[in-house]
Protein backbone atom coordinates (compact mmCIF):
# COMPACT_ATOMS: atom_id res chain seq x y z
CA UNK A 1 0.00 0.00 0.00
CA UNK A 2 1.40 3.35 -1.05
CA UNK A 3 0.91 6.92 0.10
CA UNK A 4 -1.99 8.63 -1.73
CA UNK A 5 -3.52 5.22 -2.52
CA UNK A 6 -7.30 5.10 -1.97
CA UNK A 7 -8.75 2.19 0.01
CA UNK A 8 -12.19 1.23 1.30
CA UNK A 9 -12.50 1.12 5.10
CA UNK A 10 -15.21 0.35 7.65
CA UNK A 11 -14.82 2.72 10.60
CA UNK A 12 -15.52 1.53 14.14
CA UNK A 13 -15.11 4.37 16.63
CA UNK A 14 -13.60 7.78 17.37
CA UNK A 15 -10.37 7.53 19.35
CA UNK A 16 -8.78 10.04 21.71
CA UNK A 17 -7.15 12.66 19.52
CA UNK A 18 -10.11 12.95 17.18
CA UNK A 19 -9.65 10.42 14.38
CA UNK A 20 -11.95 7.56 13.41
CA UNK A 21 -10.43 4.10 13.77
CA UNK A 22 -10.75 1.28 11.25
CA UNK A 23 -8.87 -1.72 9.91
CA UNK A 24 -7.31 -2.40 6.53
CA UNK A 25 -7.66 -5.77 4.78
CA UNK A 26 -4.36 -6.96 6.25
CA UNK A 27 -5.56 -6.14 9.78
CA UNK A 28 -3.45 -3.01 10.13
CA UNK A 29 -5.10 -0.20 12.10
CA UNK A 30 -5.85 3.00 10.22
CA UNK A 31 -6.70 6.35 11.81
CA UNK A 32 -8.83 8.57 9.63
CA UNK A 33 -9.80 12.25 9.58
CA UNK A 34 -13.23 13.10 8.23
CA UNK A 35 -14.94 9.85 9.24
CA UNK A 36 -17.45 8.75 11.87
CA UNK A 37 -18.22 5.45 13.63
CA UNK A 38 -20.11 2.81 11.60
CA UNK A 39 -19.34 4.50 8.29
CA UNK A 40 -18.08 2.82 5.14
CA UNK A 41 -15.70 5.23 3.44
CA UNK A 42 -12.99 5.58 0.84
CA UNK A 43 -9.76 6.81 2.41
CA UNK A 44 -6.73 8.43 0.83
CA UNK A 45 -3.62 7.16 2.60
CA UNK A 46 -1.47 10.02 3.95
CA UNK A 47 0.90 8.01 6.14
CA UNK A 48 1.78 4.32 6.03
CA UNK A 49 3.86 2.81 8.81
CA UNK A 50 4.67 -0.79 9.65
CA UNK A 51 1.90 -1.27 12.22
CA UNK A 52 -0.51 1.55 11.44
CA UNK A 53 -1.62 4.01 8.80
CA UNK A 54 -3.33 7.39 8.59
CA UNK A 55 -5.65 8.82 5.99
CA UNK A 56 -8.36 11.30 5.06
CA UNK A 57 -11.85 10.39 3.87
CA UNK A 58 -12.19 11.05 0.15
CA UNK A 59 -15.71 9.64 -0.24
CA UNK A 60 -18.48 8.50 2.11
CA UNK A 61 -20.12 5.32 0.83
CA UNK A 62 -22.40 4.70 3.81
CA UNK A 63 -22.89 7.65 6.16
CA UNK A 64 -23.49 7.65 9.91
CA UNK A 65 -26.82 8.99 11.17
CA UNK A 66 -24.74 11.47 13.19
CA UNK A 67 -23.15 13.02 10.08
CA UNK A 68 -24.01 16.61 9.14
CA UNK A 69 -22.71 19.02 6.51
CA UNK A 70 -19.71 21.07 7.72
CA UNK A 71 -20.10 24.85 7.73
CA UNK A 72 -16.57 25.37 6.41
CA UNK A 73 -16.67 22.94 3.50
CA UNK A 74 -13.14 23.58 2.26
CA UNK A 75 -11.28 24.17 5.51
CA UNK A 76 -13.00 22.28 8.33
CA UNK A 77 -10.37 19.53 8.34
CA UNK A 78 -7.70 22.17 8.99
CA UNK A 79 -9.41 23.90 11.89
CA UNK A 80 -12.29 21.86 13.27
CA UNK A 81 -12.57 18.29 11.95
CA UNK A 82 -15.62 17.54 14.08
CA UNK A 83 -17.87 19.91 12.11
CA UNK A 84 -19.18 16.76 10.40
CA UNK A 85 -20.96 15.40 13.49
CA UNK A 86 -24.15 16.26 15.32
CA UNK A 87 -23.33 18.59 18.25
CA UNK A 88 -25.17 16.44 20.79
CA UNK A 89 -23.14 13.45 19.63
CA UNK A 90 -19.92 15.48 19.94
CA UNK A 91 -20.64 16.36 23.57
CA UNK A 92 -21.57 12.78 24.41
CA UNK A 93 -18.38 11.59 22.71
CA UNK A 94 -16.15 14.01 24.62
CA UNK A 95 -17.70 12.96 27.90
CA UNK A 96 -17.04 9.30 27.06
CA UNK A 97 -13.46 9.99 25.98
CA UNK A 98 -12.67 11.61 29.34
CA UNK A 99 -14.03 8.58 31.20
CA UNK A 100 -12.12 6.22 28.86
CA UNK A 101 -8.80 7.94 29.58
CA UNK A 102 -9.24 7.40 33.31
CA UNK A 103 -10.41 3.82 32.77
CA UNK A 104 -7.08 3.08 31.07
CA UNK A 105 -5.48 3.77 34.47
CA UNK A 106 -8.05 1.65 36.34
CA UNK A 107 -9.85 4.76 37.62
CA UNK A 108 -13.64 4.68 37.50
CA UNK A 109 -14.36 8.37 36.98
CA UNK A 110 -17.78 9.70 37.88
CA UNK A 111 -18.21 12.90 35.87
CA UNK A 112 -20.46 15.10 37.99
CA UNK A 113 -21.23 17.32 35.03
CA UNK A 114 -20.26 18.24 31.47
CA UNK A 115 -20.66 21.80 30.22
CA UNK A 116 -20.71 22.98 26.60
CA UNK A 117 -21.69 26.27 24.94
CA UNK A 118 -25.16 26.43 23.39
CA UNK A 119 -23.72 27.67 20.10
CA UNK A 120 -20.82 25.56 18.79
CA UNK A 121 -19.71 28.33 16.42
CA UNK A 122 -18.40 31.92 16.60
CA UNK A 123 -16.65 31.50 19.95
CA UNK A 124 -12.92 31.97 19.27
CA UNK A 125 -11.54 35.40 20.21
CA UNK A 126 -8.20 34.75 18.51
CA UNK A 127 -7.36 33.45 15.02
CA UNK A 128 -4.10 33.22 13.11
CA UNK A 129 -4.40 33.24 9.31
CA UNK A 130 -1.73 32.43 6.78
CA UNK A 131 -1.66 33.78 3.21
CA UNK A 132 -2.00 32.18 -0.21
CA UNK A 133 -1.37 33.53 -3.70
CA UNK A 134 -4.21 32.89 -6.14
CA UNK A 135 -2.67 32.42 -9.59
CA UNK A 136 -6.03 32.80 -11.32
CA UNK A 137 -6.96 36.14 -9.77
CA UNK A 138 -3.33 37.19 -9.20
CA UNK A 139 -4.06 38.39 -5.69
CA UNK A 140 -3.64 37.21 -2.12
CA UNK A 141 -6.12 35.22 -0.07
CA UNK A 142 -6.31 34.35 3.59
CA UNK A 143 -5.47 30.70 4.18
CA UNK A 144 -5.06 27.85 6.64
CA UNK A 145 -2.62 24.98 6.35
CA UNK A 146 -4.21 21.71 5.29
CA UNK A 147 -4.06 19.19 8.12
CA UNK A 148 -0.81 17.23 8.16
CA UNK A 149 0.68 19.07 5.18
CA UNK A 150 2.66 22.17 4.24
CA UNK A 151 0.13 23.13 1.57
CA UNK A 152 -2.49 25.83 2.10
CA UNK A 153 -6.25 26.11 1.69
CA UNK A 154 -7.59 29.58 0.81
CA UNK A 155 -10.44 30.81 3.03
CA UNK A 156 -12.66 33.85 3.41
CA UNK A 157 -13.43 33.26 7.07
CA UNK A 158 -13.75 30.62 9.78
CA UNK A 159 -17.08 29.78 11.41
CA UNK A 160 -15.31 29.27 14.76
CA UNK A 161 -14.29 32.93 15.10
CA UNK A 162 -16.21 35.85 16.52
CA UNK A 163 -17.75 37.71 13.60
CA UNK A 164 -15.64 40.85 14.06
CA UNK A 165 -12.47 38.79 13.61
CA UNK A 166 -13.61 37.60 10.19
CA UNK A 167 -14.74 41.11 9.26
CA UNK A 168 -11.41 42.76 10.15
CA UNK A 169 -9.35 39.95 8.60
CA UNK A 170 -11.10 40.15 5.23
CA UNK A 171 -10.90 43.97 5.28
CA UNK A 172 -7.12 43.78 5.84
CA UNK A 173 -6.87 41.25 3.02
CA UNK A 174 -8.76 43.62 0.70
CA UNK A 175 -6.50 46.57 1.61
CA UNK A 176 -3.40 44.43 0.98
CA UNK A 177 -4.84 43.49 -2.41
CA UNK A 178 -5.33 47.17 -3.24
CA UNK A 179 -1.71 47.82 -2.34
CA UNK A 180 -0.59 44.91 -4.56
CA UNK A 181 1.23 43.22 -1.68
CA UNK A 182 2.67 39.83 -2.63
CA UNK A 183 1.97 36.70 -0.59
CA UNK A 184 5.68 35.84 -0.54
CA UNK A 185 6.29 38.92 1.65
CA UNK A 186 3.64 37.93 4.20
CA UNK A 187 3.84 35.37 6.99
CA UNK A 188 0.68 35.47 9.10
CA UNK A 189 -2.17 37.67 10.27
CA UNK A 190 -3.07 37.43 13.96
CA UNK A 191 -6.47 38.86 14.88
CA UNK A 192 -7.88 39.12 18.39
CA UNK A 193 -11.22 40.38 19.70
CA UNK A 194 -12.48 41.05 23.24
CA UNK A 195 -16.01 40.63 24.56
CA UNK A 196 -16.72 44.28 23.76
CA UNK A 197 -16.02 43.37 20.11
CA UNK A 198 -12.90 45.53 19.91
CA UNK A 199 -10.33 44.05 17.53
CA UNK A 200 -6.56 44.35 17.25
CA UNK A 201 -4.71 42.82 14.31
CA UNK A 202 -1.01 42.11 13.86
CA UNK A 203 0.51 41.44 10.46
CA UNK A 204 3.76 39.43 10.40
CA UNK A 205 6.00 39.88 7.36
CA UNK A 206 9.12 38.09 6.08
CA UNK A 207 11.01 41.16 4.84
CA UNK A 208 12.12 44.19 6.84
CA UNK A 209 11.75 46.59 3.92
CA UNK A 210 8.06 45.85 3.27
CA UNK A 211 6.20 49.16 3.43
CA UNK A 212 2.72 48.48 4.80
CA UNK A 213 1.20 51.41 6.67
CA UNK A 214 -2.51 50.98 7.31
CA UNK A 215 -4.53 53.01 9.81
CA UNK A 216 -6.42 50.89 12.32
CA UNK A 217 -9.58 52.87 11.54
CA UNK A 218 -9.30 51.89 7.87
CA UNK A 219 -9.76 48.21 8.75
CA UNK A 220 -12.32 48.65 11.54
CA UNK A 221 -9.94 47.78 14.39
CA UNK A 222 -8.81 49.60 17.53
CA UNK A 223 -5.22 48.71 16.72
CA UNK A 224 -3.11 47.48 13.81
CA UNK A 225 0.61 46.79 13.64
CA UNK A 226 3.17 45.26 11.29
CA UNK A 227 6.05 43.13 12.59
CA UNK A 228 9.05 41.63 10.87
CA UNK A 229 9.32 37.97 11.86
CA UNK A 230 12.38 35.88 11.06
CA UNK A 231 11.32 33.72 8.08
CA UNK A 232 13.56 30.89 9.29
CA UNK A 233 11.20 30.39 12.23
CA UNK A 234 7.79 28.84 11.52
CA UNK A 235 6.32 30.70 14.50
CA UNK A 236 4.97 34.24 14.36
CA UNK A 237 7.54 35.82 16.65
CA UNK A 238 8.20 39.56 16.67
CA UNK A 239 11.75 40.27 15.57
CA UNK A 240 11.17 43.97 14.89
CA UNK A 241 8.10 46.22 14.91
CA UNK A 242 7.81 48.12 11.61
CA UNK A 243 4.54 50.02 12.04
CA UNK A 244 1.88 50.64 14.70
CA UNK A 245 -1.47 52.41 14.56
CA UNK A 246 -3.80 52.60 17.56
CA UNK A 247 -3.88 50.27 20.55
CA UNK A 248 -1.45 47.40 21.14
CA UNK A 249 -3.29 45.76 24.06
CA UNK A 250 -6.85 44.68 24.75
CA UNK A 251 -8.87 44.62 27.95
CA UNK A 252 -11.40 41.97 28.92
CA UNK A 253 -13.39 41.07 31.99
CA UNK A 254 -13.34 37.67 33.68
CA UNK A 255 -15.85 37.39 36.54
CA UNK A 256 -15.83 41.19 36.75
CA UNK A 257 -12.04 41.46 36.95
CA UNK A 258 -10.38 43.54 34.23
CA UNK A 259 -7.40 41.90 32.51
CA UNK A 260 -5.05 43.63 30.07
CA UNK A 261 -3.28 41.41 27.55
CA UNK A 262 -1.26 41.48 24.34
CA UNK A 263 -2.67 40.24 21.06
CA UNK A 264 -0.02 37.53 20.86
CA UNK A 265 0.00 36.89 24.61
CA UNK A 266 -1.63 34.07 26.52
CA UNK A 267 -5.26 34.77 27.34
CA UNK A 268 -8.32 32.55 27.30
CA UNK A 269 -9.69 32.02 23.80
CA UNK A 270 -13.20 31.13 25.03
CA UNK A 271 -13.97 33.46 27.94
CA UNK A 272 -17.67 32.67 28.68
CA UNK A 273 -17.16 28.94 29.32
CA UNK A 274 -13.90 29.67 31.16
CA UNK A 275 -15.90 31.86 33.54
CA UNK A 276 -18.22 28.92 34.22
CA UNK A 277 -15.16 26.82 35.08
CA UNK A 278 -13.87 29.47 37.48
CA UNK A 279 -17.25 29.67 39.23
CA UNK A 280 -17.08 25.92 39.82
CA UNK A 281 -13.49 26.14 41.11
CA UNK A 282 -14.51 28.98 43.43
CA UNK A 283 -17.10 26.70 45.06
CA UNK A 284 -14.28 24.37 46.13
CA UNK A 285 -11.99 27.04 47.62
CA UNK A 286 -11.56 27.25 51.38
CA UNK A 287 -11.37 31.02 52.11
CA UNK A 288 -9.18 30.35 55.14
CA UNK A 289 -6.42 28.51 53.28
CA UNK A 290 -3.65 30.13 51.17
CA UNK A 291 -3.71 29.37 47.45
CA UNK A 292 -0.77 28.26 45.31
CA UNK A 293 -1.45 28.58 41.58
CA UNK A 294 1.17 26.53 39.71
CA UNK A 295 1.45 26.88 35.92
CA UNK A 296 -0.45 30.13 36.51
CA UNK A 297 -0.09 31.78 33.09
CA UNK A 298 -1.35 35.36 33.37
CA UNK A 299 -2.93 34.47 36.73
CA UNK A 300 -6.53 34.38 35.57
CA UNK A 301 -7.49 31.43 37.79
CA UNK A 302 -5.88 32.58 41.04
CA UNK A 303 -6.71 36.28 40.63
CA UNK A 304 -10.37 35.52 39.88
CA UNK A 305 -11.09 32.94 42.57
CA UNK A 306 -9.04 34.17 45.56
CA UNK A 307 -10.99 36.28 48.10
CA UNK A 308 -9.53 39.77 48.82
CA UNK A 309 -7.82 38.82 52.09
CA UNK A 310 -6.64 35.38 51.02
CA UNK A 311 -2.93 34.70 50.49
CA UNK A 312 -2.22 33.98 46.80
CA UNK A 313 1.01 32.89 45.15
CA UNK A 314 1.41 32.51 41.37
CA UNK A 315 4.24 30.52 39.78
CA UNK A 316 4.85 30.66 36.02
CA UNK A 317 7.79 29.83 33.74
CA UNK A 318 6.98 32.24 30.88
CA UNK A 319 8.40 35.72 31.47
CA UNK A 320 5.81 37.47 29.31
CA UNK A 321 2.99 35.79 31.24
CA UNK A 322 4.59 36.84 34.52
CA UNK A 323 4.83 40.45 33.32
CA UNK A 324 1.14 40.47 32.35
CA UNK A 325 0.15 38.72 35.60
CA UNK A 326 2.06 41.38 37.56
CA UNK A 327 0.29 44.16 35.66
CA UNK A 328 -3.13 42.61 36.25
CA UNK A 329 -2.49 41.74 39.89
CA UNK A 330 -1.84 45.42 40.66
CA UNK A 331 -5.44 46.15 39.66
CA UNK A 332 -7.14 43.02 41.00
CA UNK A 333 -5.18 41.76 44.02
CA UNK A 334 -2.08 43.88 44.76
CA UNK A 335 -0.78 41.63 47.55
CA UNK A 336 -0.35 38.65 45.19
CA UNK A 337 3.11 37.05 45.24
CA UNK A 338 4.30 36.23 41.70
CA UNK A 339 7.33 34.10 40.85
CA UNK A 340 9.12 33.49 37.55
CA UNK A 341 10.04 29.81 37.75
CA UNK A 342 9.33 26.39 36.33
CA UNK A 343 7.00 24.31 38.48
CA UNK A 344 9.66 21.67 39.10
CA UNK A 345 12.10 24.30 40.38
CA UNK A 346 9.49 25.77 42.71
CA UNK A 347 8.24 22.62 44.45
CA UNK A 348 9.52 23.88 47.82
CA UNK A 349 6.72 26.45 47.69
CA UNK A 350 4.13 23.66 47.95
CA UNK A 351 3.09 23.47 51.60
CA UNK A 352 0.65 21.38 53.60
CA UNK A 353 -1.80 24.16 54.47
CA UNK A 354 -2.39 25.35 50.87
CA UNK A 355 -5.04 24.70 48.28
CA UNK A 356 -2.95 23.87 45.20
CA UNK A 357 -4.22 24.78 41.74
CA UNK A 358 -2.72 22.94 38.78
CA UNK A 359 -3.31 23.95 35.16
CA UNK A 360 -0.33 22.43 33.33
CA UNK A 361 0.40 22.30 29.59
CA UNK A 362 -0.63 19.23 27.60
CA UNK A 363 2.39 17.26 28.83
CA UNK A 364 0.92 17.26 32.33
CA UNK A 365 2.70 17.49 35.68
CA UNK A 366 6.45 17.18 36.14
CA UNK A 367 7.40 14.16 38.24
CA UNK A 368 9.01 16.46 40.83
CA UNK A 369 5.65 18.17 41.34
CA UNK A 370 3.90 14.82 41.84
CA UNK A 371 6.58 13.66 44.28
CA UNK A 372 6.29 16.86 46.32
CA UNK A 373 2.49 16.65 46.49
CA UNK A 374 2.71 13.05 47.71
CA UNK A 375 5.27 14.03 50.33
CA UNK A 376 3.71 17.25 51.66
CA UNK A 377 0.03 16.21 51.25
CA UNK A 378 -1.87 19.49 50.72
CA UNK A 379 -5.47 18.86 51.78
CA UNK A 380 -6.94 19.82 48.40
CA UNK A 381 -5.70 19.88 44.80
CA UNK A 382 -7.65 21.53 41.98
CA UNK A 383 -6.45 20.09 38.67
CA UNK A 384 -7.68 21.69 35.44
CA UNK A 385 -6.37 19.97 32.32
CA UNK A 386 -6.42 20.55 28.57
CA UNK A 387 -5.35 16.91 28.11
CA UNK A 388 -7.35 14.32 30.10
CA UNK A 389 -4.89 11.61 28.99
CA UNK A 390 -1.97 13.08 30.96
CA UNK A 391 -4.33 14.23 33.71
CA UNK A 392 -5.49 10.63 34.21
CA UNK A 393 -1.86 9.45 34.22
CA UNK A 394 -0.94 11.99 36.90
CA UNK A 395 -3.98 11.29 39.06
CA UNK A 396 -3.27 7.55 38.92
CA UNK A 397 -0.01 8.37 40.73
CA UNK A 398 -1.63 10.81 43.16
CA UNK A 399 -4.29 8.25 44.09
CA UNK A 400 -1.78 6.76 46.51
CA UNK A 401 -3.04 9.31 49.03
CA UNK A 402 -5.73 11.31 47.20
CA UNK A 403 -9.30 10.57 46.17
CA UNK A 404 -11.38 12.28 43.47
CA UNK A 405 -14.18 14.23 45.15
CA UNK A 406 -15.48 16.02 42.04
CA UNK A 407 -15.01 15.90 38.26
CA UNK A 408 -16.42 18.19 35.57
CA UNK A 409 -15.79 18.04 31.83
CA UNK A 410 -15.94 21.03 29.49
CA UNK A 411 -16.21 21.56 25.76
CA UNK A 412 -14.07 24.68 25.44
CA UNK A 413 -13.58 24.29 21.70
CA UNK A 414 -16.68 22.88 19.97
CA UNK A 415 -16.25 21.16 16.59
CA UNK A 416 -12.67 20.21 17.53
CA UNK A 417 -11.36 17.13 19.42
CA UNK A 418 -10.06 19.36 22.25
CA UNK A 419 -11.37 18.45 25.72
CA UNK A 420 -10.97 20.24 29.07
CA UNK A 421 -11.47 18.47 32.39
CA UNK A 422 -11.57 19.66 36.01
CA UNK A 423 -10.84 17.28 38.88
CA UNK A 424 -10.88 18.08 42.60
CA UNK A 425 -8.64 15.86 44.72
CA UNK A 426 -8.81 15.57 48.49
CA UNK A 427 -6.27 13.86 50.68
CA UNK A 428 -7.42 10.59 52.22
CA UNK A 429 -7.35 10.96 56.01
Amino acid sequence: MKKQEVVEVKLNKIIYGGQALGKLEDGKKIMVWGGLPDELVKVKITKNKRNWAEGIVSEVIKASKERIEPKDQDSYLSTSPWQIMNYEFENSLKRSLIIDQFAQHAIELNLNDFTAPEDPYHYRNKVEFSFWWNNETEQIDLAFFKRGTHTKQPVNETSLALQNINKVATTIRDVLRQKNIQARDLKTLLVRCNQSEEVIAELYVKEQDVDIQISHTEVGAVGFSVHYSNPKSPASIKTKTLFTSGATKLEDKILGNVFTYSVDGFFQVTVPIYEQTLKTIKEHIDPKKPILDLYSGVGSIGLCIAPPNQNLKLIEIDERCVNEATLNAKKIKPDTEIMLSSSEDAVDHITNEQTVILDPPRAGLHQKVIDRLLKIKPAKIIYLSCNPATQARDIALLEQIYKISYAHGYNYFPRTPHIENLVILEVVS
